[in-house]
């Protein structure tokens, strides 16, 4: 049975109310990421209430911390152990929380070579729209007790139940890195990257910036043992004519390629959306429609950034033509004069291969939440 705390009760007491009176609750740690995701106005749930690193095991490389411990902390306490998340998950503000980084299921450069960070959720605990303290997973990867719960709640923006804790996988620091940096059209750079990555090639992280029609910089991050560092610079750099950036340059660009911080992110016109389109890694350049003429790729292509205007019918004509080449587009961040009525995500009824799952997510959230306490559309 678990141990009673008042702040957990606190919570509890909150979801009953809201469940009795069915009135949604908006869960909120530093609201560094409010914006995203559909928005809503219904009252809030702060979870920096419940705080702290509840167990760290260096040697098993496992961290276990409560929702509203701030991110920084965390990754403080990795880096002492030269540890890290090897998902890179981006802040986005000072205040960010380990909850809310889970909750949107955000990941940063490196995630092209780790995985996405619900690959690295062994276990959680949460409360559910009834107010029971339920507990899912473990603290190691080996563990298969159940059905795995733990791994839906991130990416989940707090619409299927309030997360408490969470145990993840976290990973050492790779023993040395390089960037490389070289000006390359997008279409050789897809292409260049697609080759690589089939390759045994310590690549961790590549960034494209540069003109939809034109040449462009490819950034390329190595990571791993010295020596393989070592032996891939020569043979990358001579293929496509790259230098290799200063260490503190790299950094520099790498944290503002994570946290947003490229011109690109931060120029957006009041009338203009950032769109996040998720592709395959067959997919080539692609020439979209009414888009301003730079554009951001990432993770070899399979996460592309690209700034056009903000109304319907943009948003549904960028999503046929990414759709057609299997993916889907989100409207990540939109300008101060766009309808914030518009819905945000490419909806699961949308796409062919989605469809039945629309049916699966429904039954989840009956099951967690049958009064509809989280259910606040912030995700659809």
């Amino acid at each position: 049975m678990k141990a009673t705390n008042p702040t957990i009760e606190a919570f509890r007491e909150q979801i009953l109310h809201a469940a009795k009176n069915k009135t949604p609750l908006s869960i909120q740690g530093g609201a560094t990421k409010s914006w995203y995701g559909n928005p809503n106005t219904y009252a809030k749930l702060d979870t920096r209430t419940y705080s702290g690193i509840l167990e760290y095991q260096p040697e098993e490389l496992v961290i276990t911390a409560c929702a509203g411990t701030p991110l920084k902390e965390i990754e403080a306490a990795l880096k002492a152990k030269n540890q890290m998340l090897a998902f890179e998950p981006p802040h986005f503000g000072e205040h960010a929380t380990f909850g809310g980084a889970i909750a949107s299921g955000l990941a940063g450069p490196n995630r092209i070579s780790v995985g996405n960070l619900r690959d690295f959720v062994l276990g959680a605990r949460i409360l559910d729209g009834k107010g029971q303290d339920l507990s899912f997973g473990g603290q190691v990867m080996k563990n298969v007790a159940g059905y795995d719960i733990s791994r839906l709640m991130p990416g989940s923006m707090g619409t299927l139940s309030l997360l408490l804790e969470a145990s993840v996988k976290v990973l050492p620091k790779p023993a040395a890195t390089a960037t490389l940096r070289c000006h390359i059209s997008q279409e050789k750079a897809l292409r260049t990257l697609n080759e690589w990555a089939g390759q045994p090639l310590p690549m961790s992280a590549s960034c494209w910036i540069g003109s939809t029609n034109g040449e462009g910089q490819l950034t390329i991050r190595l990571a791993g043992a010295a020596a393989a560092i070592k032996a891939a610079i020569p043979l990358m750099s001579s293929l496509v004519n790259a230098s290799e950036v200063d260490a503190q340059s790299a950094e520099t660009f790498w944290n503002e390629l994570r946290e947003h911080q490229l011109p690109l992110f931060e120029n957006l016109a009041a009338d203009q959306t950032l769109y996040r389109l998720a592709l395959p890694a067959a997919c080539g350049p692609l020439n979209i429609p009414g888009a301003s003429n730079e554009i951001v790729l990432e993770w070899h292509g399979q996460q592309r950034w690209i700034k056009a205007p903000g109304d319907e019918a943009t948003f549904n004509l960028i999503k046929q033509l990414v759709s057609s080449h299997g993916g889907h587009v989100t409207r990540f961040k939109q300008g101060a004069s766009v309808n914030p009525g518009f819905q945000r995500f490419t909806l699961l009824s949308e796409q062919v291969h989605s469809k039945a799952l629309e049916a699966v997510q429904e039954r989840l959230r009956s099951a967690f939440d049958p009064a509809g306490v989280f259910a606040t559309k912030r995700l659809p």
